[in-house]
């Protein structure tokens, strides 16, 4: 059983770093999720109430930076609410449509669409696509950080 509830919560783990980068992937809730497997298999007596609270209010952070940071992108670059919305779009539906590259032109493309869609003109329009672009990847960096500070806290956790 030991092997089995490693596996589980290493696969998580990796599937939570993964969804960092592809966000159809549940991201950090598979890593939340991990700790759930470790208590179930092992022991809920290795986390106290701060190791919950810390992990707790990661993820918190993390669900309200994903939307900030990227709308934060698309508005710094002079986007407005449709290119944030488009952009969302893009970044949910390009995986799917174009998988290879999906990822990145999806949001680039929504944001452009939805520019355009609201009126504005072609290099405002590439404007708010490139801040779409910027806000998806300062949003990684986000994620990957603060998804990797959880894990090894984790592990800090359990040796310490």
């Amino acid at each position: 059983m030991d092997i089995l509830g490693w596996s589980l919560i290493v696969l998580l783990f990796v599937v939570g770093m993964a969804g960092a980068i592809y966000p159809v992937l549940p991201g950090v809730l598979a890593i939340y999720a991990a700790f759930f497997v470790y208590g179930w298999f092992f022991s809920f007596g290795d986390f106290d109430w701060i190791f919950w609270t810390i992990q707790t209010l990661i993820v918190v952070v993390l669900f309200v930076a994903d939307y900030a940071v990227s709308a934060w992108g698309v508005k710094r670059f002079g986007g407005t609410r449709a290119s944030v919305i488009g952009s969302t779009i893009g970044i949910i539906a390009g995986p799917f449509v174009i998988p290879a590259f999906g990822l990145i032109i999806g949001p680039f493309a929504g944001a452009v669409i939805g520019e355009l869609i609201a009126g504005k003109n072609v290099e405002q329009s590439l404007k708010a696509g490139w801040g779409a672009l910027v806000g998806l990847f300062t949003s990684v960096v986000v994620k990957v950080i603060l998804q990797a500070i959880m894990i090894i806290l984790f592990i800090l956790w359990l040796v310490f």
